[in-house]
């Protein structure tokens, strides 16, 4: 019923449903802003994002096929709220195309996306990417681990806000990635449910007796230990699943230190990637173009082997500035260094570029952001606000090359 809900609507509104296109922004009169300016540049070709674009025709207009969008960064990302917006705007285009939720991780004693949460009991270790780390971690660039046979935790996908304005992310299918002595094992209403375990994958897989949007696990009580590595949810149903990838402090140097970084691609399969590193890698007073560039063109191998036609979009970083004192603040000049590296990596990789640190206002625009409530006082990171502002103007950016792509089908 839920497919044939989908399919009629899309095949009769068609190209009325997407002329809705981007989404309509208030916003006071920045004037240090370049809003104006807010578009997608191909410093190479265009190819693989037309690919990505098809398949979004086929999903909008017969209601078949599933998109998966992968957007990867740091602490920006790990928030939620730029990405949940994106996620939000791709979703409501028509309702009802809403996938799996897609990989997520179980965050504790951190910031947990405001599209799921999460509860545990017992004790747990938490370590991630960006800083030294024992565990073999994947794409999530994290793992929790437990020892305590009393230990669990529950999953729930239900965005904070209302559920009438929010997509729902109901899931029949789990994959609980991770490894030890315990088995993982699934609670669901009255019955408790025992995986298939996949070595390759490193997985528990778990298929529900109906659609949920809770989960709730814990272990087989056997003296060992236990690492979660990532939690992937899915529906089988058409749609788009936007995956939010983010580890605060991660570098791009940090995801290629997870070990099983491909294994976990191949469950993703991303048909556009999302670059939102480098930040972090900016921060530091060694940071290079050259070795920026280097690092990039290592994770993009990566992923070229899993997804070879994905689509690749860049985020140039957001101006910054450095604390050099209790109280004094300095510009992040690296943000020009960062901003040129995007320019060759799209070009280098034919992927697209949407240079926000232009758009935003360019070096030192960060404190007009702050002044105006939309930055933090760090003047690294942004308000809830400003991250949804961010969300909506890449969005758009997004959606207005996919209309010229629609109008160039159609001539």
């Amino acid at each position: 019923m839920r497919r044939l809900a989908i399919i009629i609507p899309l095949i009769i509104l068609s190209i009325g449903v997407l002329a809705q296109g981007p989404v309509k922004i208030e916003t006071p009169n920045y004037s240090f802003t370049h809003f104006e300016r807010n578009r997608l540049q191909y410093p190479g070709d265009s190819l693989a994002m037309e690919r990505f674009f098809n398949k979004l025709d086929t999903l909008f207009f017969t209601g078949q096929g599933h998109v998966s969008i992968m957007h990867i960064g740091g602490s920006h990302v790990q928030a939620g709220t730029f990405s949940q917006q994106m996620r939000d705007n791709l979703l409501n285009i028509y309702p009802g195309i809403t996938a799996g939720r897609g990989l997520i991780f179980p965050f504790m004693k951190t910031n947990t996306p405001a599209s799921y949460c999460i509860s545990r009991t017992g004790e747990w270790e938490y370590e991630r990417n960006a800083v030294p780390f024992s565990s073999r971690l994947g794409l999530a660039g994290a793992a929790v681990t437990t020892s305590d046979t009393a230990a669990s935790f529950s999953i729930v996908t239900r965005e904070k806000a209302p559920r009438d304005i929010t997509p729902v992310f109901d899931f029949n299918f789990v994959k609980i990635l991770g490894y030890g002595d315990m088995i993982p094992v699934v609670h669901f209403k009255n019955d408790t449910l025992i995986g298939t375990y996949n070595e390759e994958e490193s997985s528990f897989t778990f298929i529900l007796p109906e659609y949920t949007d809770s989960l709730y696990v814990d272990f087989n009580h056997v003296a060992g230990t236990f690492t979660v590595t990532g939690v992937y949810l899915d529906n089988g149903m058409p749609g788009i699943t936007y995956h939010g990838i983010g580890i605060n402090g991660a570098k791009v140097e940090s995801y290629l230190s997870c070990l099983d970084l491909e294994r976990d691609l191949r469950l993703v399969n991303p048909d556009l990637v999302i670059f939102g590193i480098g930040i972090n890698d900016a921060a530091a007073d060694t940071f290079t173009k050259e070795k920026f560039i280097s690092d990039y063109d290592a994770l993009i191998e990566i992923i070229h082997r899993v997804s070879p036609d994905c689509a690749l979009l860049f985020v140039t970083n957001n101006d910054s500035y450095k604390k050099v004192s209790r109280r004094k603040y300095e510009a992040n000049t690296n943000g020009l260094i960062a901003q040129q590296a995007f320019m060759e990596l799209g070009a280098k990789h034919n992927g697209a570029v949407w240079d926000f640190f232009d758009i935003m206002g360019g070096l030192k625009s960060m404190k007009r952001w702050q002044d105006n409530d939309i930055a933090q006082k760090d003047k690294v990171h942004f308000t809830a606000s400003g991250y949804m502002l961010i969300g909506d103007l890449l969005y758009n950016a997004l959606m207005d090359r996919y209309m010229e792509h629609l109008r160039y089908k159609n001539k």
